[in-house]
C-alpha cells in the first residue's frame, strides 16, 4: 500500500490533472511509495473518502483549485473525523492566498503556499521519518525548472487515448493584469526546449495527439513558439489537435507564416480581449493595444484556419453595461468562432481587490466569486449578464445554430431600444432573446436541446415577426444539421401537408428518396 496519496478532483474525466503528476515525478525516492487518485467533481465526498483510505496511506495531499475546494473540503473533513492519523496536505492555487480565512486550511494539517513540486517532497520526508515541522503553514520553494523532473511519461495509455493532455513549455507571466493570479509573478520562465521537445516526441510516439498547452503567453518568446509550432506542423495528421493562448496584440510575421500552415481543424486558438475600454484597460493595469489586436484577429480569420476561441470579461471595475456591449459588439465582428463571456470573479490574493470599495465591488463570498454587482452594474443587471452567457454558449457557441445565429441577431433600432440599448447591436439583440428566452423557461440549465430550437423559433415569431414558414426553415436545418434525433413540437402537430410544409432541405431530400423508392416497388 502507497504510504503517500495524491489526489484531487477535475472538472470532468477528460481533465487529466498535470499538478499531481509533477508532485508526483519530482518526489524522487520516495515515488515507490506514492501513487495519484483522481476523482471528477460530483463525486460523494464518502465515496471518495472510501476509495482513499482503501489505499490505507500516511499522507495525502490535495491539489485544490477553485471549482473543487468545496468539495474538497468536505472530504478532508469527513476524512480527519475517521482517520485522524493521515495526514492531510493541501496546496494548489486556491489555498496559496488568505489561507488563514479559509474552512479547508483549518482542516488540513499543512498547507504548502505557492509552487509545491519541491516542497511537497521535502515535507512527505519529513513526515515519514518522524520529523513533522511545527510551522502548518508552508511557503513553496521556486526552485529552477530546469531542476524539475517531468511529468509527461505519468500520462497512461488511456490517458493518451481518452484524455486531455497538459503541457507547458513556460510558467509564469510577464502582465499584471489584476484579475489574474499570473500578475503575481515576477516574469514568465521557460523551460529548456530542447528537454521539453524530447518529451513531446516521446508523448507523440505512444499516440499521443491532443496536446494542450496551459502557458499563459505562448507568443511571448517568438523563436521558441516558432519551434514549438515546427514541431507539430512536421508531424502533422489527421487527428493531431493543439491548444495555445496567444496575447492578442503580439503576432508577428514568423508566427503568422506557421499558423497559415496548420490545416483545418488541428489548431485552436484562446485569445484573451476581456475588454476593449481604455479607461478600464489602465485601471486593472492591462496593456493591450485594441487596434493591433484587431487588426490579428482579422488576419487570423482571412488567412488561417486555426479554431478561435475569444473571451471577454463582464464585471471589471469602471465598465458599465453599455460599454461592454460596445466591446461585445466589436469582438462579434472581429468573427471568433467562440466568445467566452466571463463573470468577473475575485480571484483570492489577485489585486483586483484594491477596487473594492472605490467601485462598489460586491463578489459573491463562495466560490466562484463572481462578481454580484458594481457601481456600474447593478445586480440585476448582472444576473442579466450572467444568463447572457450562458445562453450564449447554447446558442452562440454551441455550433448548433448556424443558419438562424445571423437572423437572431439581426433586427431593427424599435428591436433594440426593448433590449436597452441605443442602436441596433448583436449584443442587443442577444440580450433582448436572453431576457425573453428566461422569462419563458425560467432554466439557465439542463434545458433539453428539442425545447430549445422550439423556443428559438417561437421568438423569431412571436417576439421578431419573422413569418413562421421561413423561420421553420432555419430552425429545422440547424436542428438536422446538429444530428438530434428528436421531433421539434411543430413537426408533431397538424396535418400532413402542414409538417411538410416547414420541413427543411435535408428532410426534404430524404422524403424525396423514399418517394422514389416507393414509386420503384
Amino acid at each position: 500500500m502507497p504510504s503517500i496519496v495524491l489526489a484531487t478532483l477535475n472538472a470532468r474525466y477528460l481533465h487529466a490533472s498535470l499538478g499531481l503528476r509533477y508532485l508526483f515525478a519530482n518526489l524522487g525516492e520516495l515515488q515507490s511509495q506514492a501513487s495519484i487518485a483522481e476523482f471528477v467533481l460530483g463525486t460523494r465526498p464518502l465515496d471518495v473518502v472510501e476509495a482513499l483510505l482503501k489505499e490505507e496511506p500516511r499522507i495525502v495531499g490535495f491539489g485544490v483549485y477553485i471549482w473543487n475546494v468545496d468539495d474538497t473540503s468536505r472530504i478532508i473533513a469527513m476524512l480527519k473525523e475517521v482517520a485522524p492519523e493521515v495526514v492531510v496536505v493541501a496546496g494548489g492555487p486556491e489555498v496559496s492566498y488568505e489561507v488563514g480565512e479559509q474552512r479547508i486550511c483549518a482542516l488540513a494539517d499543512y498547507v504548502i503556499t505557492g509552487p509545491g513540486d519541491a516542497t511537497f517532497a521535502k515535507l512527505c520526508a519529513q513526515v515519514l521519518s518522524a520529523r513533522r515541522p511545527a510551522a502548518r503553514i508552508l511557503a513553496g520553494e521556486q526552485v529552477p525548472l530546469s531542476s524539475l523532473a517531468l511529468p509527461y511519461s505519468l500520462y497512461s495509455d488511456a490517458d493518451i487515448a481518452s484524455r486531455f493532455l497538459y503541457v507547458e513549455a513556460s510558467r509564469g507571466c510577464p502582465f499584471k493584469c489584476e484579475f489574474c493570479l499570473s500578475s503575481l509573478d515576477r516574469t514568465a520562465w521557460p523551460f529548456d526546449l530542447e528537454r521539453f521537445l524530447a518529451e513531446m516526441q516521446s508523448l507523440f510516439e505512444r499516440g499521443a495527439r491532443h496536446f494542450r498547452f496551459v502557458d499563459r503567453t505562448f507568443n511571448l518568446n517568438v523563436s521558441a513558439s516558432r519551434r514549438i509550432l515546427e514541431f507539430f506542423l512536421d508531424r502533422m495528421d489527421e487527428r493531431l489537435f493543439v491548444h495555445f493562448e496567444l496575447i492578442p496584440d503580439h503576432l508577428p510575421d514568423g508566427l503568422r507564416e506557421a499558423i497559415a500552415r496548420f490545416p483545418a481543424g488541428s489548431l485552436h486558438l484562446e485569445i484573451g480581449i476581456q475588454t476593449f475600454n481604455p479607461q478600464v484597460q489602465a485601471l486593472i493595469s492591462r496593456k493591450q493595444d485594441n487596434a493591433k489586436a484587431q487588426q490579428n484577429f482579422v488576419w487570423l480569420r482571412e488567412h488561417s484556419t486555426a479554431l478561435i476561441h475569444a473571451d471577454l470579461i463582464a464585471g471589471l471595475p469602471g465598465e458599465d453595461l453599455a460599454s461592454f456591449g460596445q466591446g461585445f459588439d466589436r469582438l462579434h465582428a472581429m468573427r471568433p468562432h467562440e466568445i467566452q463571456v466571463g463573470i468577473l470573479k475575485r480571484l483570492r490574493g489577485t489585486p483586483i481587490a484594491r477596487h473594492t470599495e472605490a467601485f462598489r465591488m460586491r463578489y459573491n463570498p463562495d466560490p466562484p466569486y463572481n462578481v454580484l454587482a458594481t457601481d456600474r452594474i447593478g445586480f440585476e443587471d448582472m444576473q442579466r449578464i450572467t444568463r447572457f452567457s450562458r445562453y450564449w454558449e447554447m446558442v452562440g457557441n454551441a455550433g448548433r445554430f448556424r443558419r438562424t445565429l445571423p437572423v437572431l441577431l439581426g433586427g431593427s433600432s424599435a428591436d433594440a431600444a426593448g433590449a436597452g440599448t441605443s442602436a441596433v447591436s448583436p449584443f442587443g439583440q442577444f440580450m433582448r432573446f436572453s431576457n425573453w428566452l428566461f422569462a419563458t423557461i425560467r432554466k439557465t440549465h439542463e434545458i433539453a436541446l428539442e425545447r430549445l430550437f422550439d423556443a428559438v423559433l417561437r421568438y423569431l415569431v412571436e417576439e421578431r415577426g419573422i413569418a413562421r414558414e421561413s423561420a421553420s426553415e432555419l430552425v429545422l436545418a440547424d436542428y438536422e444539421s446538429s444530428g438530434a434525433k428528436g421531433r421539434l413540437s411543430f413537426m408533431k402537430t397538424g396535418t400532413g401537408a402542414g409538417r411538410a410544409k416547414f420541413r427543411g432541405p435535408a428532410a426534404e431530400r430524404r422524403a424525396r428518396v423514399r418517394q422514389a423508392r416507393h414509386h420503384d416497388r
